[in-house]
């Protein structure tokens, strides 16, 4: 996986990482008032509207969390 990718004006797949990895913690471990992500198909959508400024997929960010959070 190549991590440092550009995807937007400068972002690259690990800036978009970094700045998800904490809600996405909190989520996942049941510390937010959202119920955690329970597939990939909900991780994809939270993500495309949680990234700042690029609303788009991008496949190596969701399969980043879901290999870390174990969703199929």
């Amino acid at each position: 996986m190549n991590l440092q990718k550009h995807i937007w004006e400068g972002w690259t797949v690990q800036n978009f990482i970094d700045d998800l990895s904490i809600q996405l913690d909190i989520i996942q471990t049941g510390k937010s008032w959202k119920d955690p992500l329970t597939s990939k198909k909900e991780l994809k959508v939270w993500c495309m509207d949680n990234q700042p400024y690029y609303k788009k997929y991008v496949p190596e960010v969701v399969n980043y969390f879901a290999k870390k959070y174990n969703l199929k």
